[in-house]
């Protein structure tokens, strides 16, 4: 329990510093072989405390404020290795890269290790539904592209690639939307 708990405020303490801009702060949640890595590799890709603090700075050096906020969270401890678990955080963000306001709605699939004691991130993957400027959001939600932020839409990260998804579309006969 002690265990849910600290990871629970792990991934909560991971979006204030960000929105902070807490360098420091954000640096000391992560395992020096950290990897942090958006899905398609294009919005976030670090391997190393290092590497993965470059790019943090590199992304507030193009945002303005913004809001992270976790929801729902699943545990699951690894049975070989008490100082390892995975997760899966639900998340919301509220940003303004390059001054444009933006939305997005992300699954962080994350591994943590337990080091002297303290969880960190060993892992972060980010899955995006969507992130995209606000302006957008009521057209392109209902569509696959629906990651824009950055210029170009891409397809969403899920639900359509999701294998559940599919087959119950599949079974059911229709599109996904109708």
């Amino acid at each position: 329990m002690e265990s849910r708990a600290l990871l629970r405020e792990l991934a909560t303490t991971y979006c204030i510093a960000a929105d902070d801009r807490d360098l420091i702060g954000l640096g000391r949640l992560f395992t020096d072989d950290v990897y942090i890595a958006s899905r398609d590799g294009v919005s976030m890709n670090a391997r190393g405390r290092e590497a993965a603090m470059a790019m943090f700075n590199r992304m507030f050096e193009i945002r303005g404020p913004s809001c992270h906020w976790t929801h729902d969270m699943v545990i699951q401890f690894d049975d070989a290795d008490p100082n390892c678990a995975r997760g899966l955080v639900i998340a919301h963000a509220e940003t303004t890269p390059n001054g444009r306001a933006s939305v997005a709605a992300i699954r962080y699939y994350d591994m943590y290790r337990r080091e002297s004691g303290t969880w960190r991130f060993a892992e972060r993957i980010l899955h995006f539904l969507y992130y995209l400027p606000v302006t957008d959001y009521a057209t392109r939600l209902p569509t696959a592209e629906r990651v824009g932020v950055y210029g170009e839409w891409r397809r969403a990260d899920f639900p359509e690639s999701l294998d559940s998804w599919r087959d119950w579309h599949h079974r059911h006969g229709r599109a996904p939307g109708t």
